[in-house]
């Protein structure tokens, strides 16, 4: 697998199309740091690393998604921006909004990853992985 962050938002976007209560992938810090920032926005409920098991070469990230009282869906997009083959960056200054507002970015800056709103507070730039909404 070549971009494994792509995997993950992939999995997601799938799983909550389906309706799944949860989905797992293999766990890598990116991954756990972003199903974080997924968490305090409110897009997901939580998420958890369980430990391999049974000769598993690989810890999995669960994620435990979220939907609303009838149903709809919590997350309605999720979108790789930035992937091996184009790197995008932005500065301080030029952190875009995500649906005027309506969504969050994701980057990873020198200070860690965090959202863009976090990023534009701190006064750093950085790779924006992906935009929510």
């Amino acid at each position: 697998m070549t971009d494994p962050i792509a995997d993950m938002l992939a999995r997601i976007r799938n799983a909550t199309q389906s309706r799944h209560p949860r989905v797992d992938m293999p766990s890598s810090r990116l991954k756990v740091e972003i199903a974080r920032i997924l968490e305090s926005e409110g897009y997901i409920q939580g998420s958890k690393v369980v430990e391999p098991q049974n000769g598993e070469p690989q810890a999995t990230l669960r994620i435990f998604l979220k939907y609303g009282p009838r149903g709809e869906r919590v997350i309605t997009g999720i979108q790789r921006v930035s992937r091996p083959g184009r790197r995008v960056y932005f500065g301080r200054d030029e952190v875009p909004d995500v649906l005027a507002g309506l969504g969050t970015s994701i980057l990873t800056t020198s200070r860690g990853v965090m959202t863009g709103r976090e990023a534009v507070k701190a006064g750093v730039g950085g790779e924006v992985l992906c935009n929510v909404w």
